[in-house]
């Protein structure tokens, strides 16, 4: 089994969920709409969880053992979900919320018995008094996800490095159920992810929320506690980052100011960075930038002194808030002003041309369906589950294209991302990389096809193709692996096919909101890949 697996098939259920919960929203009621403290303005679905936690809770269920720690923590995400679709519908109060994730955390601490055994600077605790720490560690962790969730793509980014930190460390403690947990998880909210992104499509809700916060904290003590119990206690501070803090110092400033401590105000970091004048995306990659810092610094310093590993922590916080108290105090308000440098407008000018604008779009649509094709041709074998999955993906196309012409579009966009995962997934274990020239030719294509996907990102004006924070999120988590990471071959191998499956996923979704007759041929190329994988399954 391999964990590229385990993330595609989760992003893909996710994918497909997600999609049709939007639809169904408004029928049972779980809209969040808007209000003077809320960005948004107008009404959104809030579903996203159940895509989120559906799509990542699958793959766990078909491959990962029942063990008592697994069970419990299965146990917990639907006691979750639950609760979480239920106050998306009907606004749960704050005391039902707390039943609920009491009664997802309980199983974990007492019937898998993982608990915190040892605080930073104290050491060693009692087992009982460190079982109570640690149900009242996770559902403050459930409670600072969930208040996170303030901006589109916020706690799913947030959420997302948090992950990619723990799976790394997993990775590096040997702990492989561990890691294929997390990858299934990150699989699950980056499905998700590519409809929350400003303007967001769709909202987490509390049933995304609160399953992603069981989940980090649930991790960070099977990380310190079971899987590497040589890493300080303090730790966690400093993967699970930001949100922790700002749910400390929101809960200051309700009390302080002689607020209900649940009530809902605008004093996160998010909506502080807003009211000094950030834009909403601005604010959003901000706040990554806060996490990528942390996340480095646990990284670099997972074996140093307890002490050290505070003080790096609360240095990082203090400067954050200190500097948002500043400038509030001072008034400060971002003045932006228009125009454009001589040299970015001469490379408007020139890359604007339509017919170089027409050769790279159809570079693209060539690439695509050239790397579809080729590969299912060139791989040594298809695996037979693999050749399973593409007969089932052709027996749908034709059923929706019989039944279901409306959505036909919808459902052929989602069969070209599975193709262009599987593409990349055959690539990686079952193509013969002995070949110099066919490994030298590969490289080219993708230099190219990511060239071509920047430029006309950039400069066609008809492609409504803005950057995203997700877009940022993905360049942090490459800056953070190519920085930080100790890179063997392998490693350093298979990060490169995770870039290559971005960079189709990008490319996929660029050809299918310029080009309809692009759109056509490489979804006739994904066709075409998946008939010859079933064929050579037939065969073999």
């Amino acid at each position: 089994m391999d964990s590229l697996l385990l993330f595609v098939t989760a992003m893909v259920i996710s994918m497909a969920i997600v999609p049709l919960m939007i639809r169904i929203a408004p029928r049972v009621g779980m809209v969040d709409l808007p209000d003077p403290r809320k960005v948004h303005t107008i009404p959104i679905p809030r579903v996203g969880g159940i895509g989120i936690v559906i799509g990542a809770i699958i793959p766990v269920v078909l491959w990962l053992p029942f063990d008592p720690l697994v069970t419990s923590y299965i146990f917990g995400c639907l006691v979750l979900l639950v609760f979480g679709v239920w106050d998306d519908s009907r606004e749960l109060g704050h005391y039902v919320k707390f039943v609920g994730q009491f009664l997802a955390v309980l199983p974990v601490v007492f019937y898998a018995n993982i608990y915190v055994a040892e605080l930073p600077l104290f050491g060693d605790i009692p087992e009982l008094a460190g079982k109570i720490f640690t149900v009242i560690a996770v559902v403050g962790m459930i409670n600072a996800t969930n208040h996170s969730d303030g901006l589109d793509g916020l706690a799913g980014g947030l959420s997302l490095l948090s992950l990619a930190c723990i799976g790394y460390l997993m990775y590096l403690a040997g702990d492989t159920w561990m890691v294929f947990l997390v990858v299934s998880i990150m699989g699950g909210v980056f499905g998700f992810l590519r409809f929350n992104s400003h303007p967001a499509k769709v909202f987490m809700g509390d049933g995304g929320s609160q399953f992603l916060g069981f989940t980090l904290g649930f991790l960070a003590i099977v990380l310190t506690q079971k899987s590497n119990p040589a890493l300080s206690p303090a730790l966690p501070l400093l993967f699970l980052g930001l949100p922790i803090a700002d749910i400390i110092a929101v809960f200051y400033l309700r009390i302080s100011g002689g607020m209900n401590w649940f009530k809902a105000t605008r004093n996160h970091v998010h909506h502080r960075l807003l009211d000094l004048g950030f834009t909403h995306y601005e604010s959003v990659i901000v706040i990554y930038l806060i996490q990528m810092l942390l996340i480095l610094c646990s990284i670099l310093f997972m074996y140093e002194y307890d002490l050290l590993i505070l003080t790096i922590y609360f240095s990082v916080i203090i400067g954050v808030f200190a500097s948002l108290t500043i400038l509030e105090r001072k008034g400060f308000k971002i003045s932006r002003k228009s125009g454009t440098s001589l040299i970015e407008g001469f490379f408007t000018k020139t890359i604007k041309s339509k017919m170089l604008l027409r050769v790279l779009g159809n570079y693209i649509v060539l690439a695509i369906s050239l790397i579809f094709v080729s590969v299912s041709l060139l791989i040594d074998t298809v695996p037979t589950d693999i050749g399973y999955l593409s007969a089932f993906l052709i027996v749908c196309c034709i059923f929706v294209f019989a039944g279901f012409k409306k959505q036909l579009h919808i459902f052929m966009k989602l069969v070209l991302y599975v193709t262009a995962a599987l593409s990349v997934y055959l690539d990686y274990l079952y193509l013969n990389h002995g070949n110099s020239l066919i490994v030298n030719i590969e490289i080219i294509i993708y230099i190219l096809l990511a060239i071509a996907v920047v430029l006309i990102i950039k400069f066609d004006e008809k492609v409504d193709f803005s950057l995203s924070p997700l877009d940022y999120l993905m360049a942090i988590m490459v800056i953070i692996a190519f920085t930080v990471f100790n890179l063997s071959a392998e490693n350093l191998e298979y990060g490169n096919y995770m870039l290559k499956l971005i960079l189709l996923f990008y490319s996929c979704e660029l050809v299918e909101k310029r080009n309809v007759q692009g759109f056509k041929v490489v979804v006739l190329a994904s066709l075409s890949t998946l008939l010859i994988l079933v064929y050579r399954v037939a065969i073999s």
